[in-house]
């Protein structure tokens, strides 16, 4: 089958309410709000876990604190961030999934990656750099790009493989993080080598790209 038109695929995308109508497993406990930002140009994807309750309230990925904390970690502006043909955003999960008993969120929903993920990169040109945050994703598009070797391991062990993954071919390239959640600042500060070796290489190459 030929690729997808942009701009169609992303509008089914926005349409989907998959989750409620024909779910795998439970339903969607609310009605569906797909999240996503990618446009035609844009040389650098940000892949997700998926929306927040203040991303799925303002329909605008990264909303929150943890938003704020990627952006320094990127060395980028809002402004910036929200350009649709600079930077993408494309969870692995694009409706918020809803929480645990414990107020935590639920994992992805499995139906996004199997019916657009795929369709979704076949439809416009490679990116040049994914910066995969957080476990879904980088199992994704490890396998995606043909790095499965470095799929094991667990997110601090990928994470910690940083510089193989990224040497690992010439484009795209990849660089996996930790989710930028408040709640993983303990992970940051036992691993202190994430700001001082990994962040300077990834605000680096993202200006390059940028500029």
């Amino acid at each position: 089958m030929p690729p997808d038109d942009l701009d169609s695929l992303l509008a089914a995308i926005r349409a989907c309410r998959f989750c409620v109508e024909t779910p795998r497993g439970k339903p969607l406990p609310h009605p569906p709000r797909p999240v996503l930002h990618v446009g035609p140009r844009a040389r650098i994807l940000i892949a997700g876990q998926a929306p927040g309750t203040k991303v799925h309230a303002s329909g605008q990925s990264f909303t929150d604190a943890s938003g704020d904390r990627l952006r320094a970690w990127l060395g980028i502006d809002r402004a910036t961030f929200y350009d649709p043909d600079r930077i993408a955003v494309a969870a692995m999960g694009f409706c918020f999934p809803g929480q645990d008993a414990k107020g935590g969120d639920l994992p992805p929903r499995r139906e996004c990656a199997g019916l657009w993920h795929d369709r979704l990169f076949a439809a416009r040109a490679p990116f040049d750099l994914v910066v995969a945050v957080g476990a879904a994703s980088q199992a994704y598009h490890l396998k995606r790009l043909g790095l499965e070797r470095f799929a094991r391991g667990g997110l601090t062990g990928r994470v910690e493989r940083w510089r193989e993954i990224f040497a690992a071919r010439a484009a795209p390239r990849l660089l996996p993080l930790p989710h930028p959640s408040w709640r993983n600042t303990g992970w940051l500060k036992r691993h202190p080598w994430f700001e001082a070796e990994l962040l300077p290489v990834l605000r680096a190459e993202v200006a390059r790209l940028l500029d």
